[in-house]
Parts: C-alpha cells; structure tokens; sequence
C-alpha cells in the first residue's frame, strides 16, 4: 500500500490518545482467519506513518483467550508492516524487577493451552525457528529508547505466558520462578510466534505492575494494581514509540524477513490451491 505504516503496535486502546498522532484513520479490514480484536488505527507520527490495534477490543472486552491473534498479526502484514512492538502488562518473578519497572525480554515460555498457535494448517506443514522469539535488533532498539526516557529499564529475561484470566495461585507463582522466569503475562504466546510466521520483527515493552502472587511483604496483584501501573506508564510508552519512530528509517536485513526459507517441510505440488490463496500473503515469495 502507499505510504504504508513502518510500525505496528498492539497494546491498549489508550496507547494512541496522545497529541504527536495526526492524520489519523480509522481501517476495518477483513481476513482468511476472522477480524481482528479491533478495527486499527492509524496515524502519523513525526511524518511517518504508525498502526495502533487494541489487543483486547475496544473497552477491553476480549479475555486474553479470545483475542484472535492470527486475525490480529495478518492484518498487520496485510497493510505492507515488517515491524511490531507489543505494549504488555506483566508480574514479575524477581526481586530486582519492580512494580513501575519496564522489560524487554528476551526468551518466551508458552504454557497456554487453548489457543490457535500457527497459521499454517489444512495440508501445508511449517516448522519455523523459535530459539530467539524476540527480534533481537527491534528489542535493543526498544530498550536504548526506554532507558533514554528515564525509566527503569531491563533488558532481557524470560517472559512465561499463562492462559488466563485468572491471576496465578501462590504455587504455580513460585513453581514458574524455580523455572528461572522473570516475568508473567498472559497475551505474548502465540503472537510473538505468529509474528515469527509472518516474518516479522516483534519486540515486547513489559510494564511491570505488581509481584505476582509470590512476594511475602507486597500485595497480591489486582486489576487495580495494573490498572494504576499501566495508566502512570502510558506516557513511558508513547515517548519510546515516538522516538522508535523517529529513528526508523528502511529496514536494516534482519533474519525475522527469512523465517520461513527453510521452515516449509511440506511439498509444494500437496498444498491445494485454496491453503496457497488463504496463505499467499504469508507464504508466495516461496511458491512457484
């Protein structure tokens, strides 16, 4: 598409209330895997133009379960995006990543259960590389401008993602720290790895809200908690993704553009035509 956005970002609907946005439009696309959570919103930041999608739908009204994050991520690279920062809520499991705090992880534990994990299904077969989830160039772009900011900034760590929506139990909270994770969400699983499918760059801002369940001498999470952390954070987020934004320029190679080179195991002459038109979008540069 002309002029197509540099960035997407996914978090909440609030995210993109800030003066800095202009121009701004409002899409309702469609895809092969159903709508997305909301309709997207996009706008221009310092003359380039950025798409804003909430997660959970307009007035948070998907639990983390029933966010269509395939609808979410194709509609995304249907509008010509390679980038993707997601905005995220998080517990944390250590000591030293406090409430206010912000994190870039760096590893991806998925421990949902319910959800739809690929695209690929219905006679084409992809196997696509996961060890690192996170683009690694996108994730230290993200933490240089976080820390620029002023805040408390980490950068690395593993992120377990839980089905939800209830908050974890004293045990399982003390269970996934002997794990060695760090911090606690319920929405990174499966997007970061769609993300991945589609050849996208994907990084996370984790805003910590609270210690879990697990701490001794702090109160358990709430949705007030978060609620409080996230509002007090919301400006946090919108100076980085401007200034991400401003040091965009063309994508440098990145690996993320190649996922899926050698991670389709399926013969082309058994795709039926209609997986190949469902998938075009994701999969065409590889078809003959």
């Amino acid at each position: 598409m002309d002029n197509k956005p540099i960035l997407g970002v996914i978090g909440g609907s609030g995210l993109y209330d800030f003066p800095a946005l202009t121009d701004i439009e409002t899409i309702f696309p469609e895809t092969p895997f159903g709508k997305p959570s909301a309709p997207i919103t996009i706008g221009s930041l310092v003359g380039k133009r950025v798409a804003f999608l909430a997660r959970h739908g307009v007035g948070h009204t998907l639990t983390p379960t029933e966010v269509n994050y395939r609808a979410n991520i194709y509609a995304l690279k249907s509008l010509g995006i390679d980038r993707i920062v997601s905005i995220s809520a998080c517990g944390s499991l250590r000591e030293d990543f406090a409430p206010g705090h912000i994190v870039i992880p760096s590893q991806l534990f998925d421990f949902t259960h319910q959800r739809k994990r690929s695209f690929f299904e219905n006679g084409m077969v992809v196997h696509v590389g996961a060890a690192d989830p996170f683009c690694q160039n996108l994730s230290n772009s993200l933490y240089q401008i976080v820390t620029s900011t002023g805040a408390t900034a980490h950068m690395g760590g593993s992120l377990i993602t839980i089905e939800g929506p209830r908050f974890s139990t004293k045990a399982e909270s003390n269970t996934y720290r002997t794990w060695g994770m760090a911090i606690i969400g319920m929405t990174t699983s499966p997007e970061a790895f769609l993300a991945r499918e589609a050849e996208m760059c994907y990084a996370v801002m984790a805003h910590v809200t609270d210690y879990d369940v697990w701490h001794q001498s702090e109160a358990a999470v709430s949705v007030d908690m978060v609620i409080k952390t996230l509002q007090k954070n919301t400006e946090i987020a919108q100076k980085s993704i401007l200034e991400l934004v401003s040091q965009f320029c063309e994508p440098e190679p990145c690996a993320c553009y190649h996922a899926l080179e050698n991670a389709i195991i399926t013969k082309l002459e058994s795709i039926s035509d209609e997986t190949k038109k469902k998938l075009s979008l994701l999969v065409k540069k590889y078809l003959p």
